[in-house]
C-alpha cells in the first residue's frame, strides 16, 4: 500500500517536523529501505536503538511512505491534482489552526476524485475535537490523537492486516467502524524521546527553509491558552543523540534551526549542555531559535551566552502580560521583575536576537492594562516585540473559561479573540492598528534609529504606535500594499504633523533607509545628491588610495566603490559613509562611519 503524509505549512519557508518524524519512526519500526522522493537513501543513517532490533519483514514493493508538503498559498486545486498523481490508498493530513480550513476543503473534494482513498487526520486541531470533526467530515476514517509515531506505525500494521479487528485494540485514535459507530479508543501511552529517530537523513528540498527539531516533548508549566500545558510531563531525548543530530545541521550549514521544545530551558543541565556544544562547534553560519523562560536563566547560562558569536543563536520569550493580576489568572509562573533584568542584561552581549511576545485579549486586561503592558516590554528594547491575539484553542483550559470571561472569538480558525468582559471589540480593532504599525515600524528594524527618537520624544511608546494607526486611518493609508520607499513618506508626513520640528528626523530617516541597502530612488523629502557630487567623487579617489574605510574593497577602483558604498551628507555638514561589503551579523545593517567635512577634503 501506497501512504501518504500531507502537511499544508503557512509559508514556503516553513517545513512539518511531525510528517518527516512519523515517516521515518515507521520506516524503521517497519525495515523498510525505500528511498525518499530525492532518491537519497533513507531510515539507515541515524537508527535508533529501539528501531535496530526490529522485525524487518516488509519491503518497499509492499509498503510505501511518501510525504508531501504545500502552503496555504497554494491554489487548492493545485494539491487536489499533486495528490491525485500520487494515487496513495491513504491519505494522512497534519491539522493545525492555520491549515484545518484547507485540509477540510481538500478532504471533501478528495474522495470524489479518488473514492476509494482512507483518509486519516492527526495533529492538535484535530484531536481534541475528534468526534465533532469526524460527524462534520464523513469521508474521514480515523484521527490519531496524541503522540503520532508509534500510533502510526501500527495502524500501517493494521492495514497490511487486512481486517477491520486489526483496528479495534489500537490505541490514541478515533475510529469510524464500518458500521458507522465511532469508537473512542483510550490514549496511547507517552513515548521515550530515544526511541523515536532522527527525522532527516536527507535535507534535498529543505536547502531554503527552516529546519525544526526537538529535544523534549511537554512543557512544566500550565498556562491556560495554550495546549502544551495539557502535557505536563516533560520528556527529554538524550544529550549524546542530541548532539550527534546538531552536528548533522552545522556540517550541512543549515541556515536555521528552529527548536520546538515548548520551554527549552526549562532543565538547566539539558540547556546548558548543548549551548555549550553549539558555543564549541560553531560553524560561522547555522543560526538556532529557542523559545525559553528568561527569567530562568541564571548567571551561568548568560555567561555562556556572552561569548557567542553574533546570529549563532536567538531567543523568543513569551511574556505576553505584565499585569499580576492576569499573570495568575492564567496560571502562568513568571518572575516579571527577573524578565526585565534578564533581557536587559542579554541586550548588553550585541549578539543575540530577542523575541518578546504579547497576548492581547487576556482575561482581565482591559486596554488601560494592556498599554502598560505593551510600555513595559517596549522598554526592554526587544530586537523584535511580537503583539499577538488570543487565539481560544480547543481542548485548553481558556475554552472551558469562555463564558466566564465573557470571551468570545472567531468561530473558525485560528479562534482569535473577538471581544472579553475588559476589552470590547472596538478596542481589538485598535490594537490590530497597533499591531500593524509595530510590525511595520518596529519589527522590521528598518526605523530603527527614527523611531527610538521619536518613541523618546513622546515619551509613551503606546501612545505613539496608536497614533501612528490612527494617522494611516485617517489619511486612507490602510487597505495599501506600500513599498519600503511609501513608508518613509509616509512616517515623515505623520512627524511634519505629529512630531518636534526641532530634531532633524530627516537626517534620521535617511540614515536608516541607507543603513540597510544602497537604493536607487530616494524620498521626496531626501536632499539632492548631486550638491556634493564633487565631495564624493574626492572622497573615494582618496579612500581608493589610502584605504581608511572601506575594508575588503582592495580589488576595487575608486569608481567601482561609489557604486558599492554610499555617502551621504547630514543637514549638520557631516557625512555618512556606508559600507555595504561589510554587515553587521546581528541585523544585517551596513557598517557605517560619521566623517567630518574637513575629512572630506
Amino acid at each position: 500500500m501506497r501512504y501518504l503524509l500531507a502537511a499544508i505549512n503557512a509559508k514556503y519557508i516553513h517545513s512539518n517536523l511531525g510528517i518527516y518524524s512519523l515517516r521515518r519512526y515507521a520506516m524503521e519500526r517497519l525495515g523498510l529501505g525505500q528511498k525518499d522522493e530525492q532518491g537519497a537513501a533513507v531510515g539507515m543513517e541515524m537508527v535508533s536503538e529501539a528501531a535496530k532490533g526490529a522485525n524487518r519483514t516488509k519491503t518497499v514493493s509492499e509498503i510505501q511512505i511518501d510525504l508531501g508538503e504545500y502552503t496555504i498559498n497554494h491554489q487548492m486545486d493545485q494539491i487536489l491534482q499533486d495528490i491525485y498523481r500520487r494515487k496513495p490508498d491513504v491519505v494522512g493530513f497534519s491539522c493545525y489552526i492555520w491549515n484545518i480550513v484547507y485540509v477540510k476543503e481538500l478532504i471533501h473534494d478528495l474522495k470524489k476524485v479518488l473514492p476509494q482513498v482512507r483518509i486519516w487526520m492527526g495533529g492538535p486541531e484535530a484531536s481534541y475535537d475528534a468526534v465533532h470533526l469526524m460527524d462534520e467530515l464523513p469521508e474521514v476514517e480515523l484521527i490519531m490523537q496524541g503522540e503520532g509515531e508509534e500510533t502510526f506505525t501500527r495502524l500501517v500494521e493494521a492495514c497490511e492486516c487486512g481486517t477491520e479487528v486489526c483496528f479495534s485494540e489500537l490505541p490514541g485514535i478515533v475510529l469510524r467502524r464500518s458500521d458507522g459507530i465511532i469508537e473512542v479508543h483510550r490514549p496511547a501511552p507517552l513515548m521515550n524521546l530515544d526511541d523515536i529517530p532522527f527525522s532527516y537523513g536527507d535535507l534535498s528540498g529543505l536547502e531554503h527553509r527552516i529546519i525544526y527539531y526537538e529535544s523534549s516533548r511537554g512543557c512544566p508549566f500550565s498556562c491556560s491558552y495554550c495546549l502544551s500545558s495539557i502535557d505536563k510531563k516533560v520528556r527529554f531525548r538524550s544529550l549524546s543523540l542530541v548532539t550527534r543530530e546538531l552536528q548533522f545541521f552545522l556540517d550541512r550549514k543549515v541556515p536555521q534551526v528552529k527548536f520546538v521544545d515548548r520551554t527549552f530551558n526549562c532543565k538547566k543541565s539539558h540547556s546548558m549542555a548543548i549551548w555549550q556544544y553549539l558555543l564549541e562547534h560553531d560553524n560561522g553560519i547555522t543560526n538556532f531559535h529557542f523559545e525559553i523562560s528568561s527569567d530562568l536563566l541564571d548567571d551561568d547560562e548568560l555567561a555562556l551566552m556572552k561569548q557567542m558569536r553574533p546570529g549563532l543563536i536567538q531567543l523568543e520569550i513569551g511574556v505576553q502580560t505584565t499585569n499580576p493580576v492576569v499573570v495568575k489568572e492564567i496560571r502562568r509562573t513568571m518572575d516579571l521583575d527577573k524578565v526585565a533584568r534578564r533581557v536587559a542584561q542579554v541586550n548588553t552581549f550585541g549578539n543575540i536576537h530577542q523575541h518578546l511576545d504579547l497576548i492581547a485579549g487576556l482575561p482581565y486586561e482591559d486596554i488601560e492594562s494592556f498599554h502598560r503592558s505593551f510600555n513595559d516590554v517596549y522598554k526592554m528594547e526587544p530586537e523584535q516585540l511580537q503583539l499577538g491575539f488570543l487565539k481560544v484553542l480547543k481542548g485548553s483550559y481558556m475554552e472551558e473559561m469562555k463564558q466566564k470571561y465573557g470571551l468570545l472569538s472567531q468561530s473558525k480558525p485560528p479562534y482569535e479573540v473577538l471581544r472579553t468582559n475588559w476589552l470590547s471589540y472596538e478596542e481589538v480593532i485598535r490594537l490590530k492598528g497597533v499591531e500593524e504599525m509595530v510590525e511595520v515600524y518596529y519589527n522590521s528594524g528598518q526605523f530603527r534609529r527614527t523611531m527610538k527618537c521619536l518613541s523618546q520624544e513622546w515619551g509613551d511608546a503606546f501612545d505613539l504606535y496608536d497614533r501612528l494607526a490612527a494617522f494611516y486611518e485617517e489619511e486612507g493609508l490602510n487597505g495599501v500594499s506600500h513599498n519600503r520607499l511609501a513608508r518613509y513618506e509616509i512616517l515623515y508626513l505623520f512627524i511634519q504633523k505629529w512630531g518636534n520640528k526641532e530634531i532633524s528626523y530627516q537626517d534620521l530617516l535617511i540614515y536608516d533607509l541607507y543603513l540597510r541597502e544602497n537604493v536607487k530612488s530616494r524620498p521626496s523629502f531626501a536632499p539632492d545628491p548631486s550638491e556634493w557630487k564633487n565631495e564624493t567623487k574626492q572622497f573615494f579617489m582618496r579612500e581608493a588610495k589610502e584605504r581608511r574605510y572601506l575594508k575588503g574593497y582592495e580589488a576595487y577602483d575608486s569608481r567601482q566603490m561609489a557604486k558599492m558604498a554610499h555617502l551621504e551628507r547630514m543637514e549638520d555638514g557631516r557625512f555618512v559613509l556606508f559600507d555595504y561589503k561589510n554587515r553587521d551579523a546581528l541585523f544585517g545593517n551596513a557598517a557605517a562611519f560619521s566623517i567630518s567635512q574637513d575629512e572630506i577634503q
